[in-house]
C-alpha cells in the first residue's frame, strides 16, 4: 500500500509537470530581442578611485538611468533612480553608480564589512559581463554603499563560483541624497576574445537593491526568479576598445610562523612546537581561455575554522569548502546534485569530487600538502580541468596522490554533457572513480540535470576490488508562479567516492515537489506581506540491495509568508516512517533497529535580516523515534553599524524517553561570532563555541589586514578541544602570523 501511494504521489507530481511543461510559461518572459545598450566611452587620462565621480572624464561619459523593477512589482517603474555609466582606457575599465535616495544616508542598510557579503543585508549594486557574448558565462563584481566587494563567475546560471576573488578596486561615497560607487576593473581582471576588430560589444548588466524597502532594479529586465547573472537577458555594453588580452602572471608567495601546543596527545606528539615556513602560490592566464595555477607549500591557516554541528538526522554533514586555492573554478569540478536553500530538489548530495577530501583528514584537522596544479579552459564551445595534489606523508599516515579530470562539451543555448574521473592513490589503497553528466534546458523555465557514477577500490585490508555505482535525474520548471522538480537518486551499497562526497549509501532516493509563489490580489495585509508561498515537497527512501522501503517523509507546507522587509515565517508538518536496518546514534543516543512512525512540526521566523537588530528562530518539535524530541535554534544579530557586527546563537535538542534505553537528556550547542573592522580592508574576526555533548571549546580569532588589493597579514589565534578514545580531553592551541604579497606581471 505503501508503494502504491508513493507511485500515485510521483504520478500526481509529474502529471502538474506535463501539464505545465506543455503550456505557456507563465510568468516568464522570453529575452528581447531588442537589446538595451549602454555606450562606454574612452578616456585618455586615469581616474582617482575615490567615489566622488567628479573627474572632469566623467563628464564625459554617457550614462543610462533606464532601469527597470524586478523586485517587487515586476517590470515597473523604479521608485529610486539609478544611474550607471561606463568609461575606460588602456589599463582600466570604470564604471560608476549613482544611487539616489530622498532619504540618503538614512536609508543605507549595512550590517558588516565581510567581502562576499551576504547580499539580503545590504544596499548595494552589481555588474555582470559576459565577454564572450555566449548568453553562458558571466563575471559579476557587487559592492555594497561602504566599498565592501563580492564578486563570483557564473556558468549557465546555474553553476556559481562565490569565492572567486578577482583583482579589482571600489570605493564609495554616501551623502544626504544619493550614494556613489568607483569601480575600476583592470583588462587583465576581465576575459573577452582576441579579435580582428579593435572594437568589441559585451553581454552586460547592471542592478541595485535598497534594501529599506526591499526594491531591486536592474539595467536589462529578467524574470524575478532567475538571477541578474542570467545573459540571455542581458543588455549590451558598446564601444569598447580593450588592448588584446595577453598572457598575465599573478605570484603570491606567503611566509608564516606558528607556535603550537598540545595537551594530552600522545607521546610522539611535541607538546610544544615553533614552525616556519615558506610558500606560495603562481597563477598564470595563458591566454582568456586558459588558466594554470601552481602550489607550493600550500597553507591555509587564514581559512575560517569549521563549526561544530549537532546533527539529528541520517544524513551526513556537509562542511563548505573554505580554503582560496580550492575555491577557485570550483563550480566546473565540483558537478553534482545537491539540497538548495530554499529546501527544494530533496536533500540527496551526490558529488563525485569534493575538494575537501585534499589536506584534510575526517575531523578537519590539515594535513600538509607539498604540491600540486590546476589547469583550466573555458570557451563558449567546451571546458576542461585538470588538478594534481600531493599530500604529504607523516608516521600514521601515507603521502598520498590526488588527481582530477573534467570536461564538458557545450551544445545548443544551454546543454552540456560531460565526464569526470579521480584518482586517489597511496601505499594503502587506489580508487578510482568516473562520471558522466548532462545538462539540459529546455526553454526559459525547464531544465534537466543528469549524471551517472561508479567507484572501484582496491585496498590493502581487503583482497580483489570493490565496485560501486550512484546516479541521479532531476528536472525543474521555474516561474514567477511555480517551482516544481521531481529528483530521482540512487547509491549503491559499496558506493565509494574517496574525493567526493554522498550524503548517504545503499539507497534510491525519490524526491518530488511544488513551490507555488502567490502575490495576487487577495493576499492580505500588503504592506507588510510581499507573498505567499506554500509547498509539498516530500522524500522517500528504499534501500537500494533489497528494495525495502526505509523511509518516507511527507512535508507539507500550508504556510510560508514572505514579508516586505525581506524576513519570513513559515510552518510544516512532517508525518515520518522510518525503518533502521541498523541501529543510529544521533547526539550519543542509541536507537535500535526496527520500524517507526512519529509525526513532527517545524516553524521558521525571521526578521529583517538588514537591521540592527535581526533575529531566526525555528522550532522542530513532536514525536521522534520511539520518543519525543524538541528542538530549537535563536539566533541574535546586532548590527548597530557596519564596523560593528555581533551574533549570537543557541542551538538545544532536547531528548524525552528517547532510544534503547529510554533515554532523557539535554544537547546545548552555544556560538558567539563578532566582527570588528576599522574598513573592509582591516578587520578582527572571530567565534567561540562551546557543545554540552562533549563540554568541548573551540574558538578562532583573526586579525587581518590586505595592505594592498590581495596581499594580507594574518594574525590566527586557534583553539580546539575533544574527546580522544582514552576519554581524555585533548586541547591543541595555535597562534599564527602569516604575511602574502600579491603581484600581478
Amino acid at each position: 500500500m505503501r508503494a502504491n501511494l508513493l507511485r500515485s504521489v510521483v504520478a500526481i507530481i509529474v502529471s502538474f509537470i506535463g501539464v505545465i511543461t506543455f503550456s505557456q510559461d507563465a510568468g516568464v518572459f522570453k529575452p528581447d530581442s531588442a537589446k538595451k545598450e549602454l555606450i562606454a566611452t574612452s578616456i585618455n587620462g586615469s581616474i582617482k578611485v575615490d567615489g566622488s565621480l567628479d573627474e572632469a572624464e566623467w563628464k564625459l561619459a554617457k550614462p543610462s538611468s533606464q532601469f527597470i523593477q524586478i523586485e517587487p512589482s515586476q517590470g515597473g517603474t523604479p521608485n529610486f533612480l539609478t544611474t550607471v555609466m561606463v568609461l575606460f582606457n588602456r589599463q582600466y575599465l570604470y564604471v560608476g553608480f549613482i544611487c539616489y535616495d530622498s532619504l540618503g544616508k538614512k536609508a543605507i542598510r549595512a550590517t558588516d564589512f565581510r567581502r562576499d557579503f551576504g547580499i539580503r543585508s545590504h544596499d548595494h549594486v552589481a555588474i555582470a559581463f559576459d565577454g564572450f557574448n555566449d548568453s553562458r558565462n558571466a563575471m559579476a563584481l557587487m559592492s555594497n554603499a561602504y566599498g565592501v566587494q563580492r564578486d563570483l563567475l557564473v556558468f549557465d546560471d546555474i553553476l556559481t563560483d562565490v569565492d572567486w576573488d578577482g583583482l579589482w578596486k571600489v570605493r564609495t561615497l554616501r551623502s544626504n541624497d544619493n550614494w556613489t560607487a568607483e569601480i575600476a576593473i583592470p583588462w587583465q581582471t576581465l576575459r573577452y576574445p582576441r579579435t580582428t576588430d579593435s572594437t568589441q560589444q559585451w553581454g552586460f548588466n547592471a542592478y541595485r537593491t535598497r534594501r529599506l524597502s526591499n526594491e531591486i532594479n536592474a539595467f536589462s529586465a529578467y524574470p524575478r526568479n532567475f538571477s541578474f547573472t542570467r545573459m540571455a537577458y542581458a543588455g549590451i555594453l558598446k564601444n569598447l576598445q580593450p588592448p588584446p588580452p595577453k598572457p598575465n602572471i599573478r605570484i603570491q608567495p606567503y611566509v608564516l610562523g606558528s607556535y603550537d601546543r598540545y595537551k594530552n596527545f600522545p607521546p610522539t606528539t611535541d607538546p610544544e612546537e615553533n614552525n616556519f615556513r615558506a610558500g606560495g602560490d603562481l597563477k598564470w592566464a595563458i591566454n582568456p581561455n586558459t588558466i594554470l595555477d601552481l602550489t607550493v607549500n600550500t597553507d591555509f591557516a587564514q581559512a575560517d575554522a569549521d563549526r561544530q554541528v549537532n546533527n539529528v538526522t541520517r544524513f551526513s554533514v556537509f562542511f563548505p569548502e573554505r580554503r582560496q586555492f580550492f575555491l577557485e573554478n570550483a563550480s566546473l569540478f565540483g558537478v553534482g546534485v545537491r539540497p538548495n536553500d530554499d529546501l527544494s530538489g530533496g536533500a540527496m548530495r551526490i558529488q563525485p569530487f569534493f575538494s575537501r577530501r585534499i589536506g584534510l583528514d575526517d575531523f578537519g584537522n590539515p594535513i600538509p600538502l607539498d604540491a600540486g596544479g590546476r589547469f583550466v579552459y573555458r570557451s563558449s564551445k567546451r571546458n576542461a580541468g585538470l588538478m594534481a595534489m600531493r599530500q604529504r606523508g607523516s608516521s600514521t599516515t601515507p603521502g598520498t596522490n590526488f588527481f582530477v579530470g573534467r570536461f564538458s562539451e557545450n551544445f545548443g543555448q544551454q546543454n552540456r554533457i560531460g565526464g569526470l574521473v579521480t584518482l586517489k592513490n597511496n601505499d594503502d589503497v587506489t580508487n578510482v572513480v568516473s562520471a558522466v553528466d548532462g545538462f539540459f534546458r529546455m526553454g526559459e523555465s525547464h531544465s534537466l540535470n543528469t549524471m551517472i557514477v561508479h567507484s572501484n577500490t582496491s585496498s590493502n585490508t581487503f583482497s580483489g576490488k570493490k565496485n560501486g555505482f550512484a546516479g541521479y535525474a532531476q528536472y525543474y520548471f521555474t516561474d514567477n508562479q511555480w517551482k516544481i522538480w521531481l529528483t530521482e537518486s540512487v547509491v549503491s551499497k559499496d558506493f565509494n567516492p574517496e574525493m567526493g562526497f554522498v550524503s548517504r549509501n545503499d539507497v534510491i532516493g525519490t524526491t518530488p515537489g511544488v513551490f507555488w509563489y502567490y502575490r495576487g490580489n487577495y493576499l492580505p495585509f500588503k504592506n507588510w506581506i510581499r507573498a505567499f508561498e506554500p509547498g509539498f515537497f516530500p522524500e522517500f527512501y528504499h534501500q537500494a540491495s533489497t528494495g525495502k522501503f526505509v523511509e518516507g517523509q511527507w512535508m507539507i507546507n500550508p504556510v510560508w509568508l514572505n514579508f516586505q522587509k525581506g524576513g519570513y515565517f513559515g510552518y510544516i508538518i512532517n508525518p515520518t516512517y522510518q525503518l533502521l536496518t541498523e541501529p543510529f546514534m544521533p547526539l550519543g543516543i542509541n536507537i535500535s533497529e526496527g520500524k517507526y512512525r512519529y509525526l513532527r512540526h517545524q516553524f521558521y521566523l525571521s526578521t529583517d535580516p538588514s537591521g540592527v537588530v535581526s533575529t531566526n528562530l525555528t522550532f522542530d518539535i513532536g514525536s521522534y523515534f520511539n520518543g519525543k524530541l524538541n528542538s530549537w535554534s535563536a539566533t541574535l544579530n546586532l548590527a548597530p553599524s557596519p564596523h560593528f557586527y555581533l551574533q549570537g546563537q543557541f542551538n538545544r535538542n532536547h531528548f524525552k524517553e528517547v532510544g534503547d534505553p529510554k533515554t532523557s537528556t539535554k544537547v546545548d550547542l552555544y556560538t558567539l561570532s563578532g566582527r570588528l573592522a576599522l574598513n573592509p580592508r582591516l578587520q578582527l574576526i572571530g567565534f567561540y563555541q562551546k557543545n554540552s555533548e562533549n563540554d568541548a571549546s573551540n574558538y578562532n580569532i583573526r586579525l587581518s589586514w590586505e595592505y594592498q588589493p590581495l596581499s594580507y597579514i594574518y594574525l590566527v589565534f586557534n583553539r580546539r578541544g575533544f574527546d580522544n578514545t582514552q576519554l581524555k580531553r585533548q586541547t591543541e592551541d595555535h597562534a599564527i602570523i602569516k604575511v602574502s604579497y600579491l603581484r600581478q606581471l
